[in-house]
């Protein structure tokens, strides 16, 4: 057993562990940091969330084998009939853990051995950012366009097209001037399955946070735009966004035919009269700044090799919302 930096020291880094019924993958979990290559100070801060499986006795197991390796692990919770939620959970971890850096790790989830090391590295280098990293998917083929898009996004994308999780901390964190960092290392393996607390944040919550940001941070610098979409997710855009960024819409633009052929979107929901008719564009007709709505990779490269003839620049000419 290998003592992990001064044990009378303040831990460095607080991995913050919600637990909630995970006795099926917490073995695995908590390997994980024991098996963490990461040679200084360290905690686990763990809240369990009403647990009423065996998580609890878990728990207290690995606590003597982690205590033994030099990690200490502190563990809260509560017994109430009904358990509070993920983000209750990981806020009461903080507020009991010590760390300079905190790591979030969910129970379901497994840590490949250089998470820490690799991860603490990159923050120490950009100390006003939040640092994510590559990821696998278990099984693998379980969201495969999805995680192949978050592996691969570019350092402006990280800005502008924040994954669900923990969506509120992350537009908060970017509004302050923070910034995103990625390790292009897969440091973190993501079970799917049914019971997984992605699945109870709802879609439409997830959509309504990310239009609001699209208008706060994007938006006020373009003076007009254009929806590359006039399909359903285009339409749905359109009728999201303020009265104000409606009248920014200067037109749809698609490679559909009938859609083309039709010649406008009427919003007939709208206040306004007469009701808003936005003309619908090929996307060789079309001005940039566009918002895309077109689901990547579902085009078999068609849509790509589209964006990519018009000669277009990430960030000033066009931005991905699919």
């Amino acid at each position: 057993m290998r003592p992990r930096g001064d044990p009378a020291a303040a831990p460095h880094v607080s991995i913050i562990l919600p637990v909630h019924n995970a006795e099926r993958w917490l073995h695995e979990c908590l390997r994980s940091v024991l098996q963490q290559d990461f040679a200084g100070p360290m905690e686990l801060s763990v809240f369990n969330d009403a647990s009423k499986d065996q998580s609890l006795r878990i728990l207290e197991e690995w606590k003597v084998k982690l205590e033994d390796s030099g990690i200490p692990v502190v563990i809260g919770g509560h017994e109430s009939p009904y358990p509070r939620g993920v983000g209750y959970s990981k806020n009461q971890a903080i507020a009991q853990s010590s760390g300079s850096y905190l790591c979030f790790l969910d129970s379901d989830d497994v840590m490949m051995p250089q998470r820490v090391r690799l991860q603490l590295d990159a923050a120490t280098r950009h100390p006003t950012s939040i640092i994510g990293c590559q990821v696998r998917r278990e099984p693998p083929d379980s969201t495969e366009r999805y995680t192949r898009w978050i592996n691969q996004l570019a350092p402006e994308q990280l800005l502008t097209q924040g994954v669900p999780e923990d969506l509120l901390l992350f537009y908060n964190h970017l509004r302050k001037g923070g910034g995103v960092v990625r390790v292009d290392r897969s440091l973190v393996l993501y079970r799917y399955h049914p019971d997984a607390a992605t699945h109870s944040v709802l879609e439409t919550t997830i959509w309504t946070h990310r239009v609001r940001f699209l208008e706060e941070r994007v938006l006020p610098h373009w003076a007009a735009f254009t929806i590359w979409n006039a399909g359903r997710q285009g339409r749905r855009l359109y009728r999201s966004l303020s009265a104000g960024a409606q009248r920014k819409v200067v037109a749809f633009c698609d490679v559909d035919e009938n859609k083309i052929r039709k010649g406008f979107y009427c919003y007939e929901d709208s206040k306004e009269a007469p009701k808003p008719r936005v003309p619908i564009l090929h996307f060789r007709a079309a001005r940039p700044p566009f918002v895309i709505c077109v689901k990547l990779d579902l085009t078999g490269g068609e849509f790509e090799a589209n964006l990519r003839s018009l000669n277009l620049q990430e960030g000033r000419d066009f931005l991905h919302f699919s």
